[in-house]
């Protein structure tokens, strides 16, 4: 996982398998990710692997915000739910969801994405509520950190 101070990262040309994070203290993070873009996507998302490489993530994408509820159902790997609103703020962070349990989630209402990452990373690198995502699937004319232009 790559970590950047200076800010270069805002001028890095956004892609579909990265995404970028800063957090309220200015730290800057990259992720690879898979998108989960449709129902069945996300419906199966990170299950039935047991493993995940520390620097990547899955983004699950709702086409409109949502209450969005997660379980552990046939997830093997602890996580940490990064859930996102619209504009990429992210609103709430559930650290260390527990494998394999089926207790519901809850990431509240106008929950637009998710991100999943390894379990106890959140907390590690300072994800936090108020943090920002970058990726070109947030709306450029909603997003707190817009992809830059072409």
């Amino acid at each position: 996982m790559a970590l950047g101070a200076s800010g270069a990262w805002a001028t890095a040309i956004c892609s579909d398998s990265a995404v970028f994070l800063r957090t309220p203290t200015g730290t800057e993070l990259r992720f690879s990710v898979e998108i989960a873009d449709d129902a069945e996507e996300r419906s199966l998302g990170l299950m039935n692997r047991d493993s995940m490489a520390r620097s990547s993530g899955m983004l699950f994408v709702y086409p409109k915000p949502k209450r969005a509820t997660f379980w552990m159902k046939d997830t093997l790997i602890p996580l940490d739910m990064i859930f996102i609103d619209q504009t990429g703020l992210v609103t709430q962070v559930h650290p260390m969801a527990v494998p394999l349990d089926r207790t519901g989630i809850d990431g509240g209402e106008g929950v637009k994405f998710v991100l999943e990452i390894n379990g106890g990373l959140a907390k590690i690198l300072g994800i936090t509520p108020g943090s920002a995502l970058m990726h070109p699937v947030v709306d450029p004319d909603l997003a707190v950190w817009p992809c830059p232009a072409p």
